[in-house]
């Protein structure tokens, strides 16, 4: 499963915080090498299950499909925590499976402190972030930040000054109480991030699964975004044909009001309460999609800018979206726990509340391969001419409406021996839907308002005016977990554990087609995990046998007719199994030296997962037993570090990804890489420290995630495709960082 595509080399505040779990994992989740805007997935087997981080016992953002995690979320100096929740705890409290990072806001203290963290690279970054708190009375304290990020990426865009331009600040008072505490905290963020804009790039398949590099192209480094201008688009919402520039359509803007509430009462109780209102009236961004690469000839009519002579060379089809969103959410969670004897109780309650105002139209486009692309006009036999085209053919989505969780949860961490433990923990959610969507196929100049005409499979035809049409949806989902260790003697032990989360399509998965009533069913997601511990004074070692599946899993897939441009969306609705083994270890041999090491072997499948092929002359894709595409079926993880004096640490972090498939089919793939991140820290005193993080230090090339125009290309034709020119995401290029901390 790889990260969702790099994103123009954006930063966090901190690159190397180690996340520590409730349940002793360690992971260093903000190392991401295909986006640094983001903390890393860590895989489960399953493509991720949308937002997985946590601020303050409440989503960071409640839906990362339209208002987008970095646009409103940073790892930076406000945090007084990062860890991690397991897929366990994420289950029982959230309802999503998951790897979770799950973050806290510093509160403030009575004695004032102050922190100051500046970032550089060699391509230009500046990054600050800063916070102040402390005390105003005895009984009030206070927190204020800012955090300010110039990114101008690998390379620049031409169309705008900055691959990622965020700002975010922070503000907070907190009444401390004789047992307890009631906090008010305030954030504001705006955001402007390229995305995929410029995380494409051409490339030459050589056909054993490496790729190398187009002449005059250099991957990570070069820009595959064209150099700006102004586009044409059809407005999805009218059917109007409007203008716009690349960089109008990525501004975000969010306000975030949070309370938090902690008491002790006498008789042992704690009650925690969290509540926040997040309102985002700019939550926008655009992607850009290719399809497969051809040799443009004169018969083609395609014509440079100012040019009477037609274009010749290297061309392919691209694809733009436009997202427009309006975002806002009401959210709070409230937990009781005590303890009774050997049980630890706790008793909450979630309600979520989240409304989403959300459009996109999309259009074509045909460019050079090449640095900063032409965009080229295709002159037709009529005289007209055109440089987009395909107004809202591709997958133009909308939806106006919101959903409402509102669950109870109970867990009890129970120890009744000195070698046994137990956890119970259980959830129950009523989920509400309401919300419009367009349940119509997509066609070129598809719109609200227009009328159109359909052949069904009989060849009846049926007219159909194109409006909203409302959904409203009142279901139950669960959530069950049961874990068990159980300690065999002073240093071996046995784990298991058993979690089942279920859920029926959101809001957001009615942006496109949507499912229709037969195809309306509970996505569930089980999982099995069983295996050994071992632990003495320098090893703490587990393995694990998995098992994880979820079916029903909606997606909206852009298929591509292989060796065209031609391009037509699908839904699909299939499921996933996936069975793994995986062996984690602590490792500390001497003093000062630590290793985290891992390494899985995961074989994830699709389960039902059929296209009708929408192409004459394609066959249909059948691609039950497949491997999913995207995810490695080997994982490799070393993080080994030294403290060379007490004041001195110098770290590596190694990440291998085995073999992943670019495409449905398994035809093609890219053979298994390593991520690397090397660093040295230096805590010149207790003011000030100083640090190096070196990225992609082994210097690595290549491509990563899938092959655009390649989804339906069968594994008989696989071998036209060697020395075959194609376009895809690729890894962060060799990067040196520089960073310092100043604490006053």
């Amino acid at each position: 499963m790889i990260s969702i595509p790099f994103a123009g080399y954006a930063h966090e505040s901190n690159d190397s915080i180690a996340a520590n779990s409730k349940g002793g994992e360690e992971r260093n989740v903000m190392l991401n090498a295909s986006d640094a805007t983001k903390p890393r997935e860590i895989q489960i087997g399953l493509p991720s299950e949308d937002v997985t981080v946590y601020e303050n016992g409440l989503p960071a953002v409640y839906s990362s499909t339209v208002h987008q995690l970095a646009r409103h979320w940073r790892s930076d100096a406000s945090l007084s925590k990062v860890g991690l929740l397991n897929p366990m705890e994420s289950a029982i409290k959230t309802g999503n499976i998951a790897y979770s990072v799950d973050s806290y806001s510093g509160l403030g203290q009575k004695e004032f402190k102050g922190v100051v963290n500046y970032h550089t690279n060699l391509f230009g970054w500046q990054n600050f972030d800063m916070n102040v708190s402390g005390g105003i009375t005895d009984k009030w304290l206070y927190t204020a930040g800012i955090y300010q990020n110039f990114d101008p990426g690998s390379f620049k865009p031409k169309f705008t000054d900055y691959s990622d331009r965020t700002q975010i600040y922070h503000a907070g008072i907190t009444r401390l109480l004789d047992k307890g505490r009631i906090s008010l905290l305030y954030k504001f963020s705006k955001s402007n991030g390229l995305g995929s804009m410029v995380n494409s790039a051409p490339f030459i398949y050589v056909g054993d699964g490496s790729v190398k590099e187009i002449p005059g192209f250099a991957l990570g480094t070069t820009s595959y975004a064209p150099i700006g201008g102004e586009f044409k688009y059809m407005d999805v919402m009218d059917g109007k044909i409007k203008s716009g520039r690349w960089g109008d359509f990525t501004n975000n803007m969010a306000h975030d009001i949070t309370a938090l509430f902690d008491y002790t009462f006498g008789n042992g109780y704690m009650l925690n309460l969290s509540a926040k209102y997040m309102n985002a009236p700019h939550a926008n961004f655009v992607d850009f999609g290719g399809s497969s690469i051809f040799q443009a000839t004169a018969a083609d009519n395609l014509f440079k800018d100012g040019s009477d002579t037609p274009y010749t060379g290297l061309a392919e089809g691209r694809r733009t979206w436009l997202h427009i969103g309006k975002v806002s959410n009401m959210l709070f969670t409230g937990e009781l726990s005590k303890s009774f004897g050997k049980h630890d109780l706790r008793l909450g309650l979630n309600e979520w509340y989240y409304h989403l105002d959300y459009h996109s139209s999309s259009f074509q486009w045909t460019g050079t391969v090449s640095a900063y692309p032409d965009i080229l006009t295709k002159h037709y036999e009529d005289g007209t001419s055109d440089k987009f085209r395909g107004f809202n053919e591709l997958s133009p989505e909308y939806t106006k409406g919101y959903e409402n969780k509102f669950a109870v949860y109970l867990t009890d961490n129970w120890t009744p021996t000195s070698k046994l433990s137990l956890y119970f923990g259980g959830r129950l959610e009523y989920y509400r839907m309401s919300a419009d969507q367009l349940p119509f196929e997509r066609y070129s100049g598809f719109h609200i308002g227009d009328t159109h005409t359909y052949t069904d499979a009989e060849g009846n035809q049926h007219t159909s005016v194109i409006e909203p049409r409302h959904v409203l949806k009142n279901k139950l989902n669960y959530a069950a977990s049961l874990q068990g260790t159980y300690q065999l003697t002073r240093n071996f032990g046995l784990t298991a554990d058993a979690t089942v989360a279920t859920r029926f399509p959101r809001i957001n998965e009615y942006a496109g087609v949507g499912p229709t009533e037969e195809q309306y069913k509970r996505v569930t997601i089980p999982l099995i995990r069983g295996g050994i511990t071992y632990r003495n004074n320098w090893v703490d070692l587990t393995s694990m046998i998995t098992y994880i599946s979820k079916s029903n899993n909606i997606d909206q897939q852009n298929v591509t007719k292989p060796g065209t441009t031609q391009s037509k969306t699908t839904l699909l609705i299939y499921g996933i199994k996936t069975l793994g083994w995986t062996t984690s270890a602590e490792i500390h041999p001497f003093k000062g030296f630590n290793l985290h090491a891992l390494f899985t072997y995961q074989k994830p499948t699709y389960k039902d997962y059929f296209i009708k092929s929408p192409f004459e002359g394609v066959s249909d894709l059948n691609a039950n037993g497949n491997i999913v595409k995207e995810i490695p079926q080997i994982l490799i993880e070393l993080d080994p570090s030294y403290n060379i004096t007490d004041n001195i640490r110098f770290w590596l972090s190694f990440r291998y990804f085995g073999k992943t498939y670019a495409n449905l089919t398994n035809a093609l793939y890219f053979n298994g890489r390593w991520e690397t991140f090397g660093g040295i820290n230096w805590d010149i005193n207790k003011h000030l420290s100083v640090g190096a993080t070196v990225i992609n230090f082994l210097n690595q090339k290549g491509a990563s995630g899938t092959i655009n125009g390649a989804e339906l290309l069968s594994k008989e034709d696989a071998d036209k495709y060697k020395n075959y020119y194609m376009s895809g995401n690729y890894l962060r290029p060799f990067t040196v960082e520089f960073s310092a901390t100043l604490k006053f």
